[in-house]
């Protein structure tokens, strides 16, 4: 079982950044009829995205975030140690682009930096890995970039995705201090579960060829994609969630000794509107503690809690709050955290 916990840890600071391009679902009809696309969204929850233009990247975006963010907490650049870049939709298959962004931030070359590519569980999953380096006592400050360009991966011919997917970039500022006190993850994975979202082409299993750019229609109900865009089983998705989430949510709690009411707030990955509010229903969770952007942004992967936390828990994080996050999806995989929030400065939302 991996459980992981960590003493006098924390993040300092959060900053996001979203494309300026907005998407309003309801109007987004070349190609499918009105009456259905308002019925997509009704279910879904999401009445607007912000679409990436043709060159702006994820870490662009992060880039964004992290200058918002050094400039506003006047952070010396010189004490970060560590960079860790969250996407799966980088600037290259190589090189990493934590790399690329330790120069563009102007950042020493004594930094370390790394990428992680895991998807809608990610900002999670890093965050205990950013803990476990920091802890180490050797890293002052740590950037931790979580960015996506999801809006490319879904053909917008493909109603079961076409309506869900926005982009998005945060950078958050994680260092030690004892104000933080202790957090606590559980870490999960299931590999079997490979196909439920899955891009089939374009890596070394399946190299991108003429037959797999082609489009095709994919079921029986007329949606049209390719082997080089992500397909997801929505029936299917949802029900691994109801499995396998609330159990991961009472064993955080139980490994934590924290008790549901003494929660500030509970952040789930923001997968659509009516799977997080069944979700949060079957937990039985007061609705005022559980934030939500899914309606604003949409699906934004691995970037869903931290922007939902800097656009709706803004202002909010002042003091000390325990919050509980909890990101799941491709892979699959899933992890859940417990962690305290002392004084977490969270900046204006950045558009680019």
């Amino acid at each position: 079982m991996a459980c992981l916990e960590f003493d006098q840890v924390g993040i300092s600071g959060i900053a996001a950044a979203v494309p300026s391009n907005k998407i309003i679902n309801r109007d987004y009809i070349q190609y499918f009829p009105k009456e259905d696309v308002a019925e997509i969204v009704d279910k879904t929850g999401i009445e607007e995205r912000r679409f990436a233009d043709g060159s702006t990247c994820a870490s662009d975006l992060c880039q964004a975030a992290a200058e918002k963010l050094i400039q506003d907490l006047g952070i010396d650049k010189s004490e970060i140690d560590l960079l860790v870049f969250v996407s799966q939709t980088p600037d290259y298959r190589m090189p990493a682009t934590s790399v690329l962004l330790q120069d563009r931030l102007g950042l020493s070359k004594q930094t370390m930096a790394f990428d992680i590519s895991l998807g809608c569980s990610a900002f999670v999953y890093a965050i205990s890995v950013v803990f476990s380096l920091v802890q180490s006592g050797h890293i002052r400050k740590a950037l931790l970039l979580d960015g996506e360009t999801r809006s490319r991966a879904y053909h917008p011919k493909d109603r079961r995705v076409a309506f869900l997917f926005g982009d998005a970039g945060i950078a958050a500022l994680i260092e030690k201090n004892s104000k933080f006190g202790r957090s606590f993850f559980s870490l999960n994975s299931d590999g079997s579960k490979e196909d439920l979202i899955k891009i089939k082409s374009g890596g070394y299993r399946y190299p991108s060829s003429l037959d797999s750019v082609k489009e095709r229609v994919v079921d029986e109900h007329g949606n049209i994609s390719t082997d080089e865009h992500g397909v997801m089983n929505g029936a299917d998705v949802f029900n691994f969630v109801l499995k396998e989430i609330p159990s991961d949510f009472k064993r955080i709690l139980d490994l934590s000794q924290v008790q549901i009411e003494d929660m500030d707030y509970f952040v789930f990955h923001q997968a659509n509107a009516f799977m997080n509010g069944y979700l949060a229903r079957r937990l039985k969770l007061p609705s005022e503690k559980v934030p939500s952007c899914i309606r604003e942004f949409g699906n934004t992967s691995s970037v869903s809690i931290p922007l939902t936390i800097v656009s709706q828990l803004h202002g909010k994080l002042e003091g000390k709050k325990k919050l509980l996050l909890s990101g799941f999806g491709v892979g699959m995989s899933w992890a859940s955290t417990v962690m305290g929030f002392q004084d977490c400065f969270i900046s204006e939302i950045v558009e680019v």
